[in-house]
């Protein structure tokens, strides 16, 4: 099997995905290597933090034209989590540079009705994803409140309802896992989800 690349480009958590694969009995190969890249059978894109400045740090390290070429000619499956779904998105409310744009989506500031005070921003902590349906890399989640952990201050919004494949409700229903193809994102942190995060990157990395 060609290896697993978890993209290294110096905005995110990644040594809890690399514990956590190597728990489910993988290996990943954290990189910003070309040619690591272009020999990935599965490709991990994590992030936190700002939206601009991961795409500063995808174009310093020249990783925008092979992943581009990896995720839409090769059609290599690729997971975007957190900040990294976010950079599959058109644009983002948060910056000004141009995503990646592999999704018809755009990144937006959560906006509350009247009475919203309370509703904290970020959305951090323990919430409920409530997938479309249970296959990909929902796969045997059915039957239990699924539940993962979240630490975002912006979110993706879609215009291809087709492409939304799980939501969540942080006062406003928000898309919290996406699909176009072979490419999938979520919002919350697979790392940080115990059980359900094992499964869900098992039948990522097994799909």
């Amino acid at each position: 099997m060609n290896p697993i690349v978890i993209i290294d480009y110096k905005v995110g958590n990644i040594g809890s995905i690399v514990n956590m694969i190597k728990r489910i009995g993988y290996s990943a190969k954290v990189t910003n290597d070309h040619d690591d890249i272009k020999n990935a059978s599965r490709i991990i894109l994590p992030g936190v933090g700002a939206f601009d400045n991961g795409m500063k740090y995808l174009q310093l390290f020249g990783l925008t034209e092979i992943l581009n070429h990896k995720v839409l000619s090769e059609k290599v499956p690729v997971i975007g989590m957190c900040l990294g779904m976010q950079l599959m998105t058109k644009k983002s409310e948060e910056g000004d540079i141009p995503g990646l744009g592999w999704l018809d989506a755009e990144t937006v500031k959560f906006r509350f009705g009247s009475g919203s005070n309370s509703i904290k921003i970020p959305h951090m902590g323990w919430n409920t994803v409530r997938p479309k349906d249970y296959q990909s890399i929902f796969k045997g989640l059915e039957g239990d409140e699924t539940r993962f952990y979240f630490a975002h201050s912006f979110h993706v919004r879609c215009r291809n309802e087709e492409e939304v494949l799980a939501t969540s409700y942080h006062g406003i229903v928000i898309t919290s896992a996406i699909r176009q193809g072979n490419i999938f994102g979520v919002q919350f942190h697979p790392e940080k989800s115990h059980k359900y995060g094992m499964m869900l990157l098992k039948n990522f990395l097994e799909g």
